[in-house]
């Protein structure tokens, strides 16, 4: 057999192994590369162990949020039960004297549902912070003015004990109810909160700022992404 008839041959082999190989390289070396969202919040060392490459490595305890029973637009009691399995988009609004800044929050938040509508896993809730005027029937009309999808998007309201116990606990979040010049003002933290499905905060993003916004955009890929694998993997 000739040397130019060799090297067609190993031309041809190699043309055919080669999508093969970069299959083995996604699916196998690409696993290691895998880099999840960090995690929000107090952690402690677990008494337990995993194993990485042959050691024990010590599991960690991480913060999570804990459940709640509050109502949303539409009269209906909302918890984590509910969406069990979900990932969620959170963020702090409230519908009577609110300003600019609610607005544009709602109206970002707005666009997130808009974009990941054919997404189920992503679930979408917006927490009153003046629950006393804040009323089902009030966030009802305020969530038809921005166009909440009633499946996708929950307008929360309830006893205000649970919901700043909520906001400052789970959350770790602000908000502060005053007055300035006889009126009503709001001080709280203006933010998106992305949160996995076991209830963990995966990240924090300023929402009237469209850099955060465009990366909050990209990190609810990635932590889809990691939801999904976990669920192949069984974890």
């Amino acid at each position: 057999m000739n040397s130019s008839r060799i090297k067609k041959i190993l031309i041809l082999v190699t043309i055919l192994a080669l999508p093969g190989f970069l299959y083995y390289l996604l699916q196998e070396k690409g696993k290691n590369r895998y880099k999840p969202l960090a995690i929000y919040g107090p952690k402690q060392v677990a008494k337990t162990f995993h194993s990485v490459r042959g050691k024990n490595i010590p599991d960690t305890i991480y913060h999570t949020i804990a459940d709640f029973k509050l109502t949303n637009q539409f009269g209906t009691e909302v918890s984590w039960d509910k969406y069990a399995g979900k990932i969620f988009l959170v963020d702090l609004f409230h519908a009577t004297n609110r300003g600019f800044a609610v607005d544009y929050a709602s109206k970002a938040m707005g666009g997130f549902s808009k974009v990941y509508e054919s997404n189920t896993m992503l679930h979408f809730l917006s927490i009153s912070i003046n629950p006393t005027e804040d009323t089902p029937q009030v966030l009802k009309k305020y969530g038809e003015t921005i166009s909440a999808n009633n499946n996708r998007w929950d307008l929360l309201t309830g006893d205000s004990t649970q919901i700043y116990q909520l906001i400052n606990k789970g959350l770790f979040l602000d908000a502060i109810k005053g007055t300035e010049n006889g009126e009503t003002k709001f001080n709280y933290s203006n933010l998106f909160v992305l949160i996995d499905s076991q209830h963990r905060i995966r990240g924090y993003y300023e929402a009237t700022n469209n850099e955060a916004l465009s990366k909050l955009d990209d990190e609810i890929k990635v932590l889809i992404a990691e939801e999904l694998r976990n669920m192949k993997d069984g974890r």
